[in-house]
This record gives structure tokens, C-alpha cells and sequence, in this order.
């Protein structure tokens, strides 16, 4: 299986002055755990997570007054959509994170997620212990 066939395609994008509460509330409202900021003055890619806003509540930073800038996370490793979910799950492995930006040539088409690639491999083994057991 293929990135293409598990990641979101939903991609919230918000700019590096966002707030952290106003990139909370829209991820929250897109049920989302990471947005793709987009800086127009670098043209530089970065991703904001649920755990980057997490690490500043629990530094005692006011989210209404840290931007997204300050922690998006700039370094990013991108996935294509044509990796397998394997190269996906190495790449998040050795990275140590749970979202990747997927991009083709146009620029970002999806997100995909640790959670998404359970998602596709949890019936791809129920079907092979099913088999086994029956076999």
C-alpha cells in the first residue's frame, strides 16, 4: 500500500504569525493533529503538531501571544505519494515523529500519520491471521 492510499488529504495550512491558540482551534476544528505552515516571505515549508503546541502549554507560554514561527518545526522530511507505507514508517521512525507532509509537484497534497498507517495495515493483518487460522 502506498501513502497516496493512506494520508489525509485534508491539509490545514496557517501562516507563522498564527497564534498557537488560533492554530489549536483550527486544528481541533479540522480534526487534525499537524498544519503545514507556509511562510510567503521564505517560501519555506514547516509543520506545527499537536505536540509542539503541547511542549509551549507546558512551558508556561501564553498561546496568545507564541506565534507558529516560533515552533514549527522547519526541518522536515517529506514523504512522496508514491512511497510504500513502509518508507513512510522508517522515515517516522528514525525521525522520530508522527506526521509526514506529503508532497508531489504542485506542492503539499496530504498529511499522513503514524495513526494512518495503522489504520491501513490493521485489516491487512487481520486478513493474513484469519488465513492462517483457517489454513
Amino acid at each position: 500500500m502506498l501513502v497516496r492510499d493512506a494520508m489525509s488529504t485534508v491539509v490545514l495550512t496557517i501562516g507563522p504569525a498564527h497564534t498557537l491558540r488560533q492554530a489549536a482551534r483550527l486544528m481541533a476544528a479540522r480534526r487534525v493533529g499537524a498544519a503545514v505552515v507556509l511562510d510567503p516571505d521564505t517560501s519555506g515549508l514547516g509543520i506545527l503538531t499537536e505536540r509542539d503546541i503541547l511542549i509551549s502549554l507546558g512551558a508556561g507560554q501564553d498561546p496568545d501571544h507564541e506565534s507558529a514561527a516560533a515552533h514549527t518545526t522547519t526541518d522536515v522530511v517529506f514523504a512522496a505519494p508514491s512511497w510504500t507505507l513502509d518508507e513512510a514508517a522508517d522515515a517516522m521512525t528514525h525521525g522520530g515523529f508522527r506526521h509526514l507532509i506529503v508532497l508531489d509537484a504542485a506542492g503539499p497534497v496530504g498529511i499522513v500519520s503514524v495513526r494512518d498507517i495503522i489504520r491501513c495495515w490493521a485489516p491487512a493483518r487481520h486478513r493474513a491471521q484469519a488465513t492462517t487460522l483457517a489454513g
